[in-house]
């Protein structure tokens, strides 16, 4: 298991961080993992599931 950053979060999903955050506040995103302080990471797993399940609905609604 693998931790990212926001700025690789980012990079992974194209969507700026205001976007991401909109979509945390929705339920719509993974949420992500405090690891002190102020700082925080995502599990990439958990990115990369998302990112195929927006592929996934694009071929469902597609077909």
């Amino acid at each position: 298991m693998r931790l990212i950053k926001l700025k690789d979060v980012m990079h992974s999903t194209g969507l700026a961080r205001s976007t991401i955050y909109k979509y945390i506040a929705e339920d719509g995103f993974p949420k992500p993992v405090p690891l002190g302080g102020r700082a925080v990471a995502w599990v990439e797993g958990e990115i990369q599931d998302w990112i195929m399940e927006r592929i996934e609905q694009r071929e469902l609604s597609h077909a």
